[in-house]
């Protein structure tokens, strides 16, 4: 028989740094006579950055309330318009413009937010102008100027 069968090797693990925190570990250096610096930190290991801005008292003395603009109704109507005379439901223009079929619900019945790129989708798919001053007038074929 070999040393090495007959010796034993401890290994002491260190604390974890989860468990050097906990209530147990603080009383325990306590009763030791170990000086120990407790500090709780507020949201610490939340992922969160909520800071009060510089105009929360300006918003606040705000009498006025403030609202998202909508999409005018006229709009809303050339679009149900456009849609209905290419036989589209509004689902197919949905489709045609990658979006989902609420967004085009919503624009129709005045009810969207105003977003120039789905503006400026469901134009190219409709063929109808729905921005400036020409509201309403056939699209220009692309690649053509005035």
């Amino acid at each position: 028989m070999s040393d090495w069968d007959t010796v034993t090797i401890l290994k002491k693990r260190p604390q974890k740094a989860s468990a050097a925190k906990s209530e147990q570990a603080v009383n325990a250096a306590r009763r030791q006579g170990v000086a120990v610096d407790t500090q709780q930190k507020w949201g610490g290991g939340q992922n969160k950055h909520t800071v009060t801005t510089k105009n929360t008292a300006k918003l606040d003395r705000e009498t006025e309330e403030l609202k998202h603009d909508k999409v005018p109704l006229d709009i809303g109507k050339l679009i149900m318009q456009g849609r209905q005379a290419k036989g589209w439901s509004q689902k197919d223009l949905a489709t045609k413009i990658c979006e989902k079929p609420q967004i085009v619900n919503d624009y129709e019945a005045g009810r969207g937010i105003p977003n120039q790129v789905v503006l400026g989708k469901i134009e190219r798919a409709i063929g109808i102008k729905l921005r400036g001053k020409d509201l309403g007038q056939p699209l220009p074929p692309p690649g053509t100027k005035k």
